[in-house]
C-alpha cells in the first residue's frame, strides 16, 4: 500500500497479467496512494520541515515506519526480480463475467453517472436486503436497515465517527486490521486490546485458526464504564478464525449485559469453510447492538471498487448513514448498479459456490509447500490468508539487515530475508500487534493466495529455496 521509490526502481510484482502500459499506470497511481497514506508515517522528516504553527496533528504524525513501505523498500532492492506478491490482500484475478459486464452497462446510464443518494442505490440495498434475509430469518427493511458506504473502510470510519467520542473506550483483538486502530483515533476513541492466543504447540504443527482463543476473563476485565463498543472480525484477517457460535454468544451476552454496540466486521463473509454464524442473528438483544459489515470488494473480486455497507438496528444505522454523509456524501454509482446485480445474480450463476470452492483449491494448492518443507501453518477457517509459524527457518547470524528492519520484532526480518533471498513478498503480522503482544506472532508470516494458480505455483517454486535455512 505505501511506496516511496522511483518508478523505475519498483520491481514488476508477478500476482496479474496486466499489460504493461495498464501496469505502469497502476504502479504511477499505487504510489501516489502510498505516499498520501505514508505521510503520517515519516514525520520526523518530513514535519521537520514545517514551522510550528503548521505542525501535522498527532491523529497523523507517526513516527514509526510502516510495514507496508517496508515490504515495499525490500522488493524494490531485491535481486530476485521480478518479485511474487503474496502479501497485499487483493486479488489477481478479475471479478466474474456477468458483474463487470453490468459495470459496463451502468456507465451507459446518465442516473449511473450521476450522484446517488447518500444511503446508497435503492436497488443495491434491496438487493443485499434480499441476500440477507435467509441468513436473519427475517425481512430486512431496506430503507432503515441498509446503509451504502465507500467500501468497509469508510462503512466502519462511519461507525465510529457516529459513536466514539473523545475518551470513549473501543475493544479490539488482536492481531487487528490496521485501519481499525486510525478509524478509532480520529473521533478520539481510545482503544483497549485483548489478544487472540495461539496454540501453544503452533510453531511444531498445523493447526487449525480456530484453535486461536480469547481469554473471556481477559475480556471482561477489559471492560470499563467508558467501554462504547467491541470489534469483532470474522472470519479473521490474518489469522483466518471464523468465530464459533458459542464465543460469538459469550461476546454477545456481555455486550448486552453492558450496554456496549457490537462492531461485526464481517468483509469475508462468503468465503468460511467451516460453519458460520452471524453475531446479529443470535438473538433480538444482540442484534439490537449490532452493526455487521460487508464489502464487495471482497464478495465479487473488486477490492478496487470501493463498495460497502453496513447493516443493523435503524435505531443505530441512521447515526451511521449520517456520518457517511458527511464523510463523502455518497458512493460510486455505475459500481453499486453493478453490485446490486452480482446480489441479484450470484445464487443462479452459482457463484458463491463457486467462489469457497476455488479459494479452497487455492489454499490447498499452496500450502502443499509447507507441508514438502516441515513448517507448519494455521489452517484458515475462512477469508484467504495463511499464517506460517517460521521458527524452523534460521537466519543467518551476520545477515546485513537495514536498521529500521533490525529493530522490529523477527517477522519483519523473516519478510525482508523472504523478498532478498526467496523473491516472495508476505506481511509481518506483528505489525497487526501492540509492543507489548508483538512476541505472540513474531514468527509467523502471512500469504494472501488469492493469485491464479500460475502465480501460487512460481511462489512455492521459490520459497523452496528456504529448506536450507530450516533447522528442526
Amino acid at each position: 500500500m505505501h511506496c516511496f521509490f522511483r518508478l523505475r526502481s519498483y520491481p514488476r510484482l508477478f500476482y496479474t497479467k496486466t499489460p504493461y502500459i495498464t501496469y505502469i499506470t497502476y504502479i504511477r497511481s499505487t504510489n501516489r496512494a502510498f505516499a498520501t497514506r505514508n505521510r503520517g508515517f515519516h514525520s520526523t522528516t518530513m514535519s521537520a520541515q514545517l514551522p510550528p504553527k503548521l505542525k501535522p496533528a498527532a491523529r497523523v504524525a507517526g513516527q514509526r515506519q510502516d510495514v507496508w513501505s517496508i515490504v515495499n523498500e525490500a522488493a524494490a532492492a531485491s535481486p530476485k526480480q521480478p518479485i511474487v506478491n503474496m502479501g497485499q490482500g487483493f486479488f489477481g484475478y478479475n471479478p466474474p463475467a456477468f458483474i463487470i459486464n453490468a459495470a459496463k452497462s451502468a456507465l451507459d446510464r446518465v442516473d449511473c453517472n450521476q450522484y446517488s443518494p447518500t444511503k446508497g442505490r435503492p436497488r443495491l440495498k434491496k438487493a443485499i436486503a434480499d441476500a440477507y434475509e435467509p441468513f436473519w430469518g427475517r425481512k430486512l427493511n431496506p430503507e432503515t436497515e441498509v446503509t451504502i458506504t465507500t467500501g468497509a473502510n469508510e462503512g466502519m470510519l462511519s461507525a465510529f465517527m457516529a459513536f466514539i467520542e473523545a475518551g470513549d473506550e473501543v475493544i479490539i483483538f488482536e492481531p487487528f486490521f490496521d485501519q481499525y486502530i486510525s478509524n478509532i483515533e480520529m473521533p478520539g476513541g481510545k482503544i483497549v486490546y485483548v489478544p487472540l492466543y495461539p496454540p501453544k504447540d503452533g510453531a511444531t504443527r498445523t493447526s487449525s485458526s480456530a484453535e486461536w482463543t480469547i481469554d473471556f476473563d481477559e475480556l471482561e476485565k477489559a471492560i470499563t464504564p467508558k467501554t462504547k463498543m467491541i470489534v469483532i472480525n470474522t472470519p479473521h484477517n490474518p489469522v483466518g478464525k471464523v468465530f464459533s457460535k458459542e464465543e460469538l454468544q459469550r461476546i454477545g451476552d456481555i455486550c448486552v449485559k453492558n450496554e456496549i454496540i457490537i462492531l461485526s466486521d464481517e468483509v469475508y463473509d462468503r468465503l468460511y469453510y467451516t460453519p458460520f454464524t452471524r453475531i446479529a442473528t443470535l438473538s433480538p438483544e444482540i442484534e439490537n447492538l449490532t452493526l455487521t459489515v460487508g464489502s464487495a470488494g471482497k464478495n465479487f473480486y473488486a477490492t478496487g471498487w470501493r463498495v460497502g455497507w453496513l447493516m443493523g438496528p435503524e435505531r443505530l444505522i441512521r447515526y451511521v448513514s449520517a456520518a457517511h454523509t458527511r464523510i463523502c456524501y455518497s458512493s460510486v454509482s455505475p459500481l453499486q448498479e453493478a453490485c446490486a446485480v452480482g446480489f441479484e445474480q450470484a445464487e443462479a450463476e452459482g457463484f458463491w459456490d463457486e467462489t469457497v470452492r476455488d479459494m479452497k483449491s487455492k489454499m490447498k494448492l499452496f500450502n502443499e509447500v509447507w507441508d514438502e518443507l516441515g513448517l507448519p501453518y494455521t489452517d484458515p477457517e475462512g477469508g484467504y490468508f495463511v499464517m506460517v509459524n517460521m521458527q524452523k527457518v534460521k537466519l543467518p547470524e551476520y545477515y546485513p539487515f537495514p536498521p529500521h528492519v533490525a529493530s522490529r520484532p523477527r517477522d519483519f526480518k523473516l519478510s525482508w530475508f523472504l523478498i532478498q533471498e526467496v523473491g516472495v513478498a508476505a506481511i509481518p503480522p506483528t505489525e497487526f500487534y501492540t509492543e507489548s503482544n508483538a512476541h505472540i506472532g513474531e514468527d509467523y508470516i502471512r500469504f494472501a493466495v488469492c493469485k491464479e494458480d500460475h502465480i501460487l505455483e512460481t511462489a512455492k517454486e521459490r520459497l523452496r529455496g528456504l529448506k536450507k535455512y530450516i533447522e528442526d
